[in-house]
């Protein structure tokens, strides 16, 4: 009796459910891929709290008011290396809190008591074709336009290749990607993009104005796995 309710049980609820899950799985791959990864995902909704929360209260300003990060921001990977390495962010912010950006001096300037430099840039835009991707194994890209408007891409990892080895020494790979699969954002002085190692990007695209001329901060920040 009892191998035939087991055998029973089998047929009717175990085996249709083994035989859907595959199927199931694969129908969530093809959605997720219709939608691209374009950062670092993070399941646990509490971490993702917790960061949003911690974010808002501006505890990470250390008196910089002039600008806000992007929506493209992953405000997780933000929360988390901030913790890590609090030591170099709380510079950096008191860096861009009490220094003239828009007059300093173009060049690179050293960032008191830590080992990062700021990159002060009068640079200009490019159409799309002549700019490249890129990511980083090691570090972080704190990008702030300061003046005018620069136009970012993030790839979608699913559908780009690198077409070239990893420089160690620059920490640097770039990619073949799909334009098609690109999410474009215009960034102007009241808001910085930060690209974590997971945020494959291009910079310097031109934007959609007759002004392609800007003025960028860009700080490399350790990246602490």
């Amino acid at each position: 009796m009892t191998r035939f309710i087991h055998t029973w049980l089998f047929r009717h609820t175990l085996k249709p459910l083994i035989l859907v899950l595959p199927t199931l799985y694969f129908t969530l791959s093809i959605e997720a891929q219709d939608k691209g990864y374009y950062t670092r995902y993070y399941s646990d909704k509490s971490l993702k709290k917790q960061a949003a929360e911690w974010c808002a209260t501006d505890q990470w300003r250390q008196g910089f008011t002039g600008a806000s990060p992007h929506r493209s921001v992953n405000l997780t990977e933000f929360y988390r290396q901030y913790q890590k390495n609090p030591t170099q962010w709380e510079a950096l912010f008191k860096w861009l809190a009490t220094t003239d950006l828009v007059n300093i001096p173009k060049g690179r300037h050293p960032i008191e008591g830590t080992t990062l430099t700021a990159s002060v840039e009068d640079s200009h835009n490019e159409p799309l074709e002549k700019r490249r991707s890129e990511s980083h194994s090691h570090h972080i890209d704190f990008q702030y336009v300061v003046k005018g408007t620069e136009r970012f891409g993030l790839i979608d990892h699913y559908t780009s290749t690198p077409d070239c080895k990893y420089d160690a020494r620059k920490d640097v790979i770039h990619y073949s990607y799909d334009k098609g699969r690109t999410q474009f954002y215009d960034s102007t002085p009241d808001r910085f993009f930060i690209f974590f190692p997971g945020d494959w990007h291009i910079a310097k695209v031109n934007n959609d104005s007759g002004n392609q001329d800007i003025r960028v901060i860009v700080i490399k920040v350790d990246y602490i796995d």
